[in-house]
C-alpha cells in the first residue's frame, strides 16, 4: 500500500483527516512544491498493564540469580569491576 500524499496547503486544511488516517495505521507524506519533505507515521501502541502480578508464573529466575558470583560476573560485564 502506497502512502497517501498531501501538498502543504492541503495538509494544513486537512490535518484532522490526516491524523485520522494515521491513527488507523496509515503513513502520510507531506510535500512542498511536489517534493516530499515529511512523513507522518503512527506512534507505537501503548502497552496496557494488567497490574501487579500480571506475569506471575511466566517469568522464571535461576536459583543463583542473586549469588555473589553472579553479581561479580555482571559487574565485570558492565566494566564496574575487574
Amino acid at each position: 500500500m502506497e502512502a497517501a500524499q498531501y501538498d502543504m496547503h492541503e495538509a494544513e486544511t486537512q490535518l484532522s483527516r490526516i491524523i485520522d488516517r494515521v491513527e488507523h495505521g496509515e503513513e502520510v507524506i507531506i510535500s512542498r512544491a511536489g517534493r516530499p519533505v515529511a512523513k507522518v507515521i503512527p506512534l507505537p501502541s501503548v502497552v496496557e498493564r494488567r497490574g501487579r502480578g500480571a506475569l506471575k508464573g511466566q517469568v522464571v529466575a535461576a536459583a543463583d540469580w542473586d549469588a555473589p558470583e553472579t553479581n561479580q560476573e555482571i559487574a565485570r560485564d558492565l566494566g564496574l569491576s575487574s
